[in-house]
């Protein structure tokens, strides 16, 4: 099933996920605060071997091309479907959070606490955004190298989102505690 025709639409939206990040890069706030070099490198591993997972159909382990769901139309169009509403939630984030942005966690100059938008429903509406086009990507494949690229990538996440969470609670001791005990973390709605 995964020809080049079936491939097409994920690395399309991928790409183009890829290129709107980069030119919204651009036009962000000075750096305060920067993660540790240490923290850093090790959310690139993981998220690396995610991208690795997901991006290459041979890999030297033959139970990774096994699968855990069958190639059918049903599981790609749900996979597709899961993948575009995933990259617009983080988009929309990426949006509202604006000059704020970092791609490292930092605290930037002038720094806000955004809790409107995105940021009502969940903390860390970009990491939802982001595991959300991995499951999407995951169920398209249907292999376990994708459900492994989604263990890699939200171990990754998880690396940073705690990092993410100790800045802000820093940053914003009065605030964020509030914030933190209204808002989830990763999934809206859960725990309110």
């Amino acid at each position: 099933m995964f020809r080049s025709f079936y491939v097409a639409p994920f690395a399309i939206l991928w790409l183009a996920w890829l290129a709107y990040w980069f030119v919204a890069a651009r036009n962000v706030k000075a750096t305060r605060r920067r993660e540790p070099l240490t923290t850093l490198l090790l959310n690139r591993v993981f998220m690396g071997l995610g991208a690795l997972l997901l991006a290459f159909r041979r890999l030297p382990l033959d139970w990774l091309d096994g699968r855990f769901l069958p190639p059918t139309m049903a599981w790609y169009w749900l996979g597709l479907i899961v993948l575009a509403i995933g990259l617009a939630f983080a988009v929309w984030a990426r949006n509202h959070l604006g000059r704020n942005w970092s791609a490292i966690v930092t605290v930037k100059q002038d720094h806000e606490l955004v809790r409107t938008g995105p940021y009502r429903l969940v903390r860390h509406p970009i990491y939802s955004g982001l595991l959300l086009a991995i499951l999407g990507t995951a169920i398209a494949i249907g292999e376990w190298r994708g459900l492994l690229a989604f263990a890699f990538i939200a171990a990754g996440l998880s690396f940073k989102m705690k990092l993410e969470e100790r800045f802000m609670s820093e940053s914003f001791p009065d605030q964020y505690p509030r914030y933190r005990a209204q808002v989830p973390a990763l999934i809206p709605f859960l725990g309110r």
